[in-house]
């Protein structure tokens, strides 16, 4: 039987668990599927072969509302990394290495709304009109890319490239083109090691100059003032698209200024400090599993369900063999709920353990507190061998001793000359239970 009180304080600290998790600035990493490309996409030469069936992904990072994204990175510890099982596609006409940098006008031409690129949530800029990525079927303003906006490429394609409706990609980009504006633009602007420092050159896999499927860096960073998703209560910011034939993979790692105005680094794998925290959501393809903290299969680092994998249902209870109330049933073991005579946390061992019954071993031990000797005055049923532990309040053994106990009260007297005034637990082992007193030494 377990007291109230005890199961309660469980429910309300699991509950802070969740509620303390559920506080972190990030909430999920979204991969969009954004479009598939065709054979129509592939005519064009201008901005380079696009294999038909090539995929375009778009990389958001979900907030809380009220947070911002200011900074992409890797350093010594946690590396940036971008790869996919095939060549990444950067066009040759007018893809640039951030998307900040590509004009609104250059997103009719050709490929070049296929561009693989980063940022921190800006896309592009016209005038006055500054915009920012949001998920398509988020997005309410329409398209100014694809079909009629679209210049047919080198072959003049009579009804303009980027039209495939290929449902894999979700809505057309036709329709809705995943930008819109937003009004607090993002200032002060720096990167490092994508281009070089004195030519401009890329030559990444953002950059059009080398062919390659893979990017890692220590050193590379891409930061503004912060951006806030175009739909703040979903408060999601895109950070990278790629284009490729192949399957995509990465490690993120990014730096968010929550509520508050406080910097917090987040980053795909490591070891948490003061300063970062592990978000396993930064890492795609994530891992899954059990997501249910009733199985215990369940493990917090899990970014998806996997079905079926929460196979074993927790039933909490006491796995100690020499506790009075051990439960054969259980499987997770909560030491808290352990009662041995004589230590039961305040609850009625009578109530707990009436297996104990009249003929349970009894212990009494006086004077207490002692100075120069304590008695032990146990009563037993039958004949038994019991043997006795003495602990100082560190818990550090000081020495042990075996009685023989004949049926009815025994006695043994302990001196305490050899120890040092404090507070000391003696536990003894009768039979099958474990019976624990202490005394004080003065």
């Amino acid at each position: 039987m377990i007291h109230m009180k005890k199961i309660l304080g469980l429910i309300l600290s699991l509950f802070f668990t969740v509620s303390i998790f559920a506080q972190d600035a990030i909430k999920k990493v979204i991969v969009e599927p954004y479009y598939v490309s065709d054979e129509f996409d592939a005519t064009d030469t201008t901005g380079g072969y696009l294999e038909p069936g090539s995929k375009t992904y778009r990389i958001y990072i979900q907030m809380k509302p009220g947070c911002m994204l200011t900074k992409l990175y890797g350093d010594n510890r946690h590396a940036l990394k971008f790869s996919s099982t095939a060549n990444f596609f950067n066009n040759l006409d007018r893809g640039k290495t951030f998307a900040k940098d590509i004009n609104k006008s250059n997103y009719k031409n050709n490929t070049v709304a296929l561009d693989t690129w980063l940022t921190i949530g800006e896309t592009t800029k016209k005038a006055t009109n500054t915009y920012f990525g949001i998920i398509k079927s988020q997005d309410m303003d329409g398209s100014f890319i694809g079909g009629v906006n679209n210049d047919g490429g080198s072959a003049g394609i009579t009804n303009g490239l980027l039209t495939n409706n290929n449902p894999k990609a979700g809505i057309p980009l036709t329709t809705e083109d995943g930008m819109d504006t937003l009004v607090n633009v993002p200032t002060n602007w720096s990167d490092n090691g994508f281009t070089d420092l004195i030519s401009g050159v890329d030559s990444s896999i953002f950059g059009s100059i080398k062919i390659g499927n893979s990017f890692t860096s220590n050193k590379a960073y891409l930061q503004n003032s912060g951006v806030m998703g175009v739909n703040p209560d979903s408060n999601q910011v895109l950070v990278a698209q790629l284009t490729t034939r192949g399957d995509i993979s990465f490690e993120l790692n990014v730096e968010i200024k929550d509520n508050n105005g406080t910097i917090i680094k987040y980053v795909a794998k490591g070891i948490d400090t003061l300063n970062e925290k592990v978000c396993t959501y930064l890492k795609y393809p994530q891992e899954c599993g059990c997501k249910d903290p009733n199985f215990l299969e369940y493990r917090s680092i899990y970014a998806c369900d996997i079905m079926d994998s929460c196979k074993t249902r927790i039933v909490f209870g006491c796995m100690d063999k020499n506790a009075c109330n051990y439960d054969p049933h259980a499987n997770y073991n909560v030491q808290s709920l352990c009662c041995y005579p004589g230590l039961c946390a305040d609850r009625d061992i009578s109530l707990v353990c009436p297996s104990l019954g009249e003929n349970a071993t009894k212990i009494l031990l006086y004077p207490n507190p002692a100075t120069t000797e304590v008695t032990f005055q146990i009563s037993s049923a039958d004949d038994n061998e019991t043997k006795y532990v003495v602990f100082n309040s560190y818990g550090k053994e000081e020495f042990e001793n075996t009685l023989h106990l004949l049926p009815g009260t025994n006695t043994q007297d302990l001196q305490l000359t050899i120890l040092s005034p404090g507070l000391y637990l003696v536990r003894f082992y009768t039979g099958s239970s474990v019976i624990c007193k202490s005394f004080m030494k003065n």
